[in-house]
């Protein structure tokens, strides 16, 4: 007689919710260790760095036991959070089977980071001589029998078979730390044996026990940094040290679209209650004249890749948003065929659901250029960091009364100032200033918007 096939029970794995996340915080679990779950039932909310994601069951079953509890940080993407009892399975049975990867999925939070770790270890617990008396890093030759190098970072060389010698250290003196592993497991950051030297790394940067030591105890107030401002801080240093800027600015009269804005909002439909369809803002002409230079200079609608450059055929522009704690970049498909009025609403539904982070991944990824607007503020101009994929971001500053000189006379107009951030390998000097002068054409001819 043949043996019943026994139901077998189901991990229930943290969620990859965009291309780049590696982890995600459990804010809240919806449904409690019994509960019987349908597919399709949202069973838990998964915090990113950029929203908060609901986690929708796709099996049927019965929550047989949590893992992961809420409020959990940094829970790396396919680690078991909870096991899923099958039907005519045992429910307790499938909760003594989450012992193991209750384990498993504790392992991320566990491992030391790189941050602490890589702080040189005492002489007494490593062997190595006292720092007074050891040779100088520099002196010793990457060929040579000893380099130095953080705990980690030797253990990580070791699992992924990586020759220390032919790494490149960024740490104090050239040492080796765990994110030059990292890097040489892409194949960066590695010495080939007979090729001239790489150029000194850079100072590392200060310690959080350094700079703490640099102020009296009890003077400051001391907050967390959150995984949105961790990734942000990620995001913004890796293209500043990877991305060769070029910036390139010039001043719009924008007096023509100020009376086509306050023509446009006055003639808008009300409904019952007297609230128009919509208000068109400034940022929606900027939105709106960025997506048409970019398909009139069509060179400079791309992003740049090692093996190629990617040319984009529409103009999906993102378009910064300020939030509690950070920023977003909110993207608007097909700008170029958009009209104003359904950008500008748009853009108001993506600045609200941003700010309750409630964004969908694909609300805010990919684009081909950015818009950072701090004129609101009375900023007259700036430059912004370029926020990768993209090859170039236009930073908007208000617009104020300015006096101009026209045909040999004195006069008033309103002028803002723009600030083009360019990628140097994508967009050159010369085409940056073709992709900007298109967008001063129609900034200060709005009606060319329309045609």
């Amino acid at each position: 007689m043949l043996p019943v096939a026994q139901a077998m029970p189901t991990n229930i794995l943290m969620p990859a919710l965009s291309p780049t996340m590696e982890k995600g915080n459990l804010a809240r679990w919806l449904k409690k260790e019994g509960d019987k779950i349908k597919s399709g039932d949202v069973i838990a909310e998964i915090e990113t760095d950029k929203a908060t994601m609901e986690y929708e069951a796709t099996d049927d079953g019965t929550l047989a036991k949590i893992v992961v509890p809420e409020g959990t940080q940094d829970v790396a993407v396919n680690s078991v959070i909870a096991v899923l009892a099958q039907e005519g399975e045992d429910v307790k049975t499938a909760a003594t089977s989450a012992k193991t990867a209750s384990q498993t999925a504790a392992k991320p939070t566990a491992a030391p980071t790189p941050k602490t770790s890589d702080k040189p270890a005492p002489a007494a617990a490593t062997g190595a001589p006292k720092a007074a008396s050891a040779p100088a890093p520099s002196s010793v030759p990457r060929g040579g029998n000893r380099v130095f190098s953080s705990p980690l970072a030797r253990r990580l060389a070791k699992e992924a078979n990586i020759d220390l010698n032919r790494v490149q250290g960024s740490g104090p003196h050239g040492r080796v730390i765990a994110r030059d592993i990292e890097a040489a497991k892409s194949g960066r950051g590695l010495h080939v044996p007979g090729a001239p030297a790489a150029a000194s790394p850079l100072a590392a940067a200060l310690s959080d026990a350094q700079v703490r030591a640099l102020y009296e105890d009890g003077s400051y107030d001391f907050v967390p940094h959150d995984s949105m401002r961790k990734i942000i801080a990620q995001r913004l240093t890796q293209s500043k040290q990877t991305i060769p800027h070029f910036y390139l600015t010039l001043d719009c009269d924008i007096g023509k679209l100020l009376i086509a804005r306050a023509e446009i909002n006055d003639a808008a439909p009300k409904d019952t209650d007297g609230k128009p369809a919509y208000k068109i803002s400034v940022n929606d002409f900027v939105i709106k004249a960025l997506a048409l230079a970019l398909q009139r200079v069509p060179d400079a609608n791309v992003t740049w890749t090692d093996g190629g450059m990617l040319h984009h055929k529409h103009s999906d522009i993102g378009v910064a948003v300020a939030i509690p704690g950070g920023l977003i970049t909110p993207v608007v498909r097909n700008a170029e065929a958009k009209s104003l009025s359904i950008i500008s609403n748009a853009m108001k539904d993506y600045a609200a659901r941003a700010r309750t982070r409630h964004l969908k991944p694909h609300e805010y990824q990919g684009g081909s250029a950015a818009i950072s607007n701090l004129g609101m503020y009375g900023i007259k101009d700036f430059a912004a960091v370029i926020n990768p994929p993209h090859a170039t971001i236009l930073a908007v500053g208000a617009g104020e009364e300015r006096a101009v000189v026209r045909k040999g006379q004195l006069a008033v107009a309103n002028i803002m100032t723009v600030t083009l951030s360019t990628d140097h390998r994508a967009v050159d000097g010369a085409l940056g200033a073709e992709l900007l002068a298109a967008f001063k054409m129609l900034i200060e001819n709005p009606v060319m918007m329309v045609v």
